[in-house]
C-alpha cells in the first residue's frame, strides 16, 4: 500500500502565526514524513488578509500551496499576485474574481489537487459551493491521485454537508474559518477524511487570534472597535492526512495536531530557518 501524507496547516493569524509557520513547517514535514503541505493564510497580515510579499515568504517556509477565504481580498495587490502564482488559490465560488480556485501539482511521485471553497451560511452570498465543487472535480484529470478541499465556512452544518456531498469523490474535506480546532476528525467508509475545523496557527491566548480587550469591547459596546493581533501562547494547528495512492487517493487516516514551537525538532534542511525581524503587519 503506497501511503502519502499531506499536512494541512490551519488559519495563520498575523505575525505570530507567520513566525511559528516559518519555524515549524519543515520540522512538521520531517516529523510526519509528509509529501505536501497546505496552509490557509488569509489572515496572515495583521489578522486580516495577506500581502503578496508575505505570500511569497510563506512559500519559502516550505508550504506547497496556500488556500484562503473571505478575507483574502482585504489587502491590495493580492488579486494580481494570484494571477501569476497558481499555488495561491482563493475560494472557487467567487464570481468573476481574479486568480484560481484549484491548484494541481503533478511533480515527483505526488499528484494532488487542492480546491478552495467558501460557505454561504452567515457569510457572503456568492455562488453555490456544492455546484462549484461539481464543476471543478469534473475537470480534475483522472490521474490525479489526491484531492483535498478547504471548506471555509461558518456553519458546521454546511461543512458537514460538503463532506457528505463529496464523500468518496475527494480524499479530504478540511473545515477552516472558525479558528477553534474541533475533535471530530474521522475517515468515512468511502475514504474521505474530515474535520469541521482545523483550528488556528497563531496566538491562542486570545479571542480567535485577537487581543481579548478590544474583542470583548466589541461585544459589550456593539461598536466596531478596532481589533489587534494577540501575542501569547502561539501554537501551530492542523491535520495530517494519510492517503492510499494505490486506491485512488482514498484517505486511510487523519490526525490533528496543535503545538507550540519546538526548535529542537529535526528537519532535513541544512540551515535553520530564520525569522525576518523586519517584517511588518
Amino acid at each position: 500500500m503506497a501511503i502519502r501524507k499531506v499536512i494541512f496547516i490551519a488559519d495563520v493569524v498575523g505575525k505570530p502565526g507567520r513566525n511559528i509557520l516559518a519555524n515549524m513547517t519543515r520540522r512538521l514535514k520531517y516529523k510526519y514524513q509528509a509529501d505536501f503541505v497546505i496552509a490557509n493564510t488569509e489572515n496572515a497580515a495583521g489578522g486580516f488578509g495577506i500581502t503578496p510579499e508575505m505570500a511569497g515568504k510563506v512559500f519559502s517556509y516550505g508550504v506547497d500551496c496556500q488556500t484562503s477565504g473571505n478575507h483574502v481580498w482585504d489587502r491590495q495587490g493580492i488579486g494580481d499576485f494570484m494571477v501569476g502564482e497558481p499555488r495561491f488559490i482563493r475560494p472557487a465560488n467567487y464570481p468573476d474574481a481574479k486568480g484560481r480556485g484549484c491548484y494541481i501539482h503533478t511533480e515527483g511521485e505526488m499528484s494532488i489537487a487542492v480546491v478552495s471553497l467558501m460557505g454561504r451560511t452567515y457569510m457572503n452570498n456568492i455562488e453555490c459551493p456544492f455546484r462549484t465543487a461539481d464543476r471543478i472535480i469534473e475537470h480534475i484529470p483522472e490521474e490525479i491521485g489526491v484531492v483535498i478541499v478547504d471548506m471555509h465556512a461558518e456553519a458546521t452544518s454546511e461543512k458537514e454537508s460538503m463532506w457528505f456531498y463529496l464523500d468518496g469523490r475527494v480524499s479530504a474535506v478540511i473545515g477552516t474559518h472558525t479558528h477553534v480546532q474541533t475533535a471530530d476528525e474521522q475517515v468515512s467508509g468511502r475514504g474521505t477524511a474530515y474535520i469541521t475545523d482545523a483550528g488556528m496557527t497563531g496566538p491562542h491566548d486570545s479571542i480567535l487570534g485577537m487581543k481579548k480587550g478590544p474583542a470583548l469591547k466589541r461585544f459589550l459596546s456593539g461598536r466596531p472597535i478596532r481589533l489587534a493581533v494577540a501575542e501569547d501562547n502561539v501554537r501551530i494547528s492542523g491535520v495530517v492526512i494519510d492517503v492510499n495512492m494505490d486506491d485512488k487517493g482514498r484517505a486511510v487516516a487523519i490526525e490533528r495536531f496543535c503545538m507550540a514551537a519546538d526548535l529542537t525538532m529535526p528537519f532535513k534542511d541544512p540551515e535553520e530557518e530564520t525569522i525576518d525581524a523586519g517584517e511588518t503587519d
